[in-house]
């Protein structure tokens, strides 16, 4: 990458999110253990990074206020790259939480591997991975529970709970949430005409 690409791509990204929330970014990449480009937006509260002494690894990504992380002692949570997390967002990576690129995570969406606690007869808690593909949309107040994977192009409706995996290019909403709609196919025919 030459110094004139350098530039226009710092200036654009100005454009995008002031340098205040550049700087936001700066100083909560710090709490994870590699970040690229960081982007803290929306005010307070910042976002908050409980870590335990697990991995907490994100590429160029928006954090709004209030989001909150946490990450156990042996759990890794990685965050790729154009990924959003909306106010209020909740993830628990006890285990592994994985989320791909490009996605939308509306306000106050958990995601959880874990029940943090034992289930009455059990003596341990279960932690199961999450893994959320590539540009997915979760919608408000969404819930996406432990051993979950999400397929690429995936849309969850506000207020669902996620407890089954969920196909790529599929709508699902519901509690527990079941798929309602596969619009891949749709999308292909429409760009034939």
């Amino acid at each position: 990458m030459n110094i004139k690409e350098i530039i226009y791509r710092t200036r654009l990204r100005l454009k995008r999110h002031s340098l205040y929330e550049h700087i936001l970014g700066f100083l909560l990449s710090r709490k994870f253990t590699r970040a690229k480009i960081l982007v803290v937006s929306g005010g307070k509260p910042f976002p908050k990074v409980i870590n335990q002494g697990g991995e907490l690894y994100a590429e160029n990504c928006q954090f709004y206020s209030g989001v909150r992380l946490e990450i156990g002692k042996n759990g890794k949570l990685i965050i790729k790259n154009g990924t959003y997390l909306n106010r209020n967002t909740l993830i628990v990576a006890n285990k592994f939480v994985e989320i791909g690129k490009d996605c939308k995570i509306s306000w106050d969406v958990i995601i959880m591997d874990t029940d943090l606690h034992p289930l009455p007869g059990q003596t341990e808690t279960i932690d199961k991975p999450v893994i959320i593909g590539d540009n997915v949309w979760i919608g408000c107040r969404a819930i996406i529970l432990k051993g979950v994977k999400i397929g690429n192009g995936a849309i969850i409706a506000a207020g669902s709970v996620i407890t089954k995996d969920i196909p790529e290019y599929s709508i699902a909403a519901g509690v527990p949430a079941k798929v309602i709609s596969v619009y891949k196919n749709s999308m292909e025919n429409a760009n034939v005409r």
